[in-house]
């Protein structure tokens, strides 16, 4: 069925209008034993707008969202937008440093977030607003199930009671909408530089981008999606939560990925669609009670966020019968630029061993140039530019660094691949994790892929390591599945069956896990401070 109000002619222009084009009475939130409607949580955005307008904010205040995957973090970005204000998307794992250094860019007017995080966010906002202004809600609301795996304890020290978001049913405030071209939402990344950097997405970014998904993965008003990622990234936020709202569909939030309450929430609840990193597959398959019939009800299952490797993508189809398929995308982007057809084979370079991350969506124009920035012929390596009505405005408050970024008009991802003559686009690797080792260049990708295909190994990153003799060396990390011991000896001489010498990590290190960003990425920089660190 279709999700737009028959009644207009005028297509929703911003995140909010394609909300309001929802029937009232469709489902919108499975979380845990509950289902919210539409309506339920227009009402309670509404009323947490009204909370937020008798404060003082006004239209392009930001306003703070440090949620986990809760209803509560759909109801704050409404009630945002419904006063024309920006949503300021921030992990909830940040500890008061790293949010203290955010508040102090983005200025926010309001704040809104989790009970045992409430003194935590009061104490990193104390030179930007008074605590009064910072409002909190529980991951417990909403639902009567209570599953200790997931959901935190009841905090030892509880917030005051006068700053919970109000939850009660309340008229919107009389307060323009936002338009196409404001800024919905910041999302901090660290892009190109590593320094973290806010992208400011506008409602036509994602409205644009939601629109593509809904088409490209034939979405209605029956599909549930499964929220693998966090919302506050921007997979989670864009093709899960402003796609839902674009077709229609509703959405089965569980507080934050679990691989064992997943497979039993993909019984319950039967969702169709699902999209997130290549990591949470890994967990999913790694879990001994994963079967074929966990996933019988899933339409697509496709990742994006990092590199997939083709030997995963095989495992996982044999032991389920699925297949997983790929994209591109980041958060100057909205998310995807690049998605593999729904069905059919998606190709793997035969020289690289890399898995194809897709065509360029309708709409999306994509090159692969040079130093000099002159485009590449098919199968020559360069980087990644994307140009398209999803790329962000630029970064807040940061004027040179986006017209750098965005220099001519093409969003510059510092993503290093080709394309063949088919059109078909792959990825290297990040131009900042290359590898030079006596001279030549090694991609950690193209090693971690080899790691892959070894039996037993659950997850690989390779990193550069100092060397007086060659400049850097290849030194590797992997853990392994649940039945499987690794010997790292093994491994190596896996990888100089397959890789030539220089390519070799000249160490192997197992671990129990690798270190991850809260969206699920395997973090090499970590690795490598460590590294040189010593530790």
């Amino acid at each position: 069925m279709s999700p737009a109000n028959s009644s207009s002619t005028t297509p929703p222009a911003t995140v909010l209008e394609l909300f309001r084009a929802v029937p009232p009475n469709a489902p919108a939130l499975h979380y845990f034993d509950r289902t919210l409607d539409h309506a339920e949580i227009d009402a309670r955005s509404n009323a947490l707008a009204a909370a937020w307008r008798a404060q003082g904010v006004q239209r392009g205040d930001r306003v703070g969202i440090v949620l986990q995957n809760t209803p509560q973090f759909v109801i704050g970005a409404l009630a945002a937008w419904k006063l024309a204000a920006i949503a300021v998307l921030l992990n909830p794992m940040y500890r008061r440093p790293e949010l203290a250094r955010l508040f102090a860019d983005c200025r926010p007017a309001a704040l809104l977030c989790h009970d045992d995080q409430w003194h935590e966010v009061v104490a990193a906002a104390e030179d930007v607003l008074p605590a009064n202004r910072v409002l909190w809600t529980s991951p417990r609301e909403g639902q009567r199930r209570e599953d200790a795996r997931v959901l935190p304890p009841v905090p030892a020290q509880p917030p005051p009671a006068q700053a919970q978001a109000a939850l009660a049913e309340a008229s919107a405030p009389d307060t323009p909408g936002p338009q196409a071209d404001d800024v919905a939402v910041l999302m901090y990344t660290s892009g190109t530089t590593g320094v973290p950097k806010g992208a400011m997405l506008t409602h036509r970014n994602l409205v644009g981008n939601a629109r593509a998904c809904v088409a490209h993965f034939g979405l209605d008003g029956n599909s549930r999606i499964f929220a693998l990622a966090p919302m506050f990234h921007v997979t989670g936020l864009e093709v899960q939560m402003v796609t839902a709202f674009a077709a229609g569909a509703s959405q089965v939030l569980g507080y934050r990925f679990h691989p064992e309450l997943a497979l039993e929430s993909f019984v319950e609840h039967r969702p169709t669609f699902i999209i997130g990193a290549i990591t949470a597959f890994i967990a999913l398959m790694n879990q001994p009670e994963a079967r074929a019939a966990h996933f019988a009800s899933f339409e697509h299952l496709y990742s994006g966020g990092a590199p997939i490797a083709p030997a995963v993508v095989r495992a996982f189809a044999q032991r389920f019968g699925r297949s997983i398929r790929s994209s591109y995308g980041m958060t100057e982007l909205s998310a995807p630029s690049h998605l593999a057809p729904v069905d059919g084979e998606i190709p793997v370079d035969p020289q690289s061993g890399a898995l194809s991350i897709g065509l360029p969506l309708p709409g999306i124009d994509a090159l692969i140039v040079d130093e000099q920035g002159r485009e590449l012929p098919p199968g020559q390596h360069g980087e990644l530019l994307v140009r398209g009505p999803t790329v962000m405005a630029g970064y807040w408050r940061k004027p040179e660094e986006s017209a750098q970024v965005l220099a001519g008009g093409w969003m510059h991802t510092g993503d290093v691949g080709f394309r063949d003559a088919a059109g078909w686009f792959y990825l290297v690797d990040r131009k900042k994790d290359m590898i030079c080792a006596s001279g030549f260049k090694v991609w950690p990708r193209e090693v971690e892929d080899v790691l892959y295909a070894f039996p037993g190994v659950r997850e690989a990153a390779v990193v550069g390591a100092p060397d007086p003799y060659r400049g850097e060396t290849v030194v590797a990390y992997v853990s392994a599945t649940a039945q499987a011991g690794l010997d790292p000896l093994a491994l190596q001489r896996h990888c100089r069956d397959r890789l030539a010498a220089y390519k070799c990590p000249v160490a192997i290190h197992v671990l129990e896990d690798l270190p991850k960003t809260e969206s699920g990425k395997i973090t090499r920089a970590v690795l490598a401070r460590r590294l040189r660190e010593g530790t």
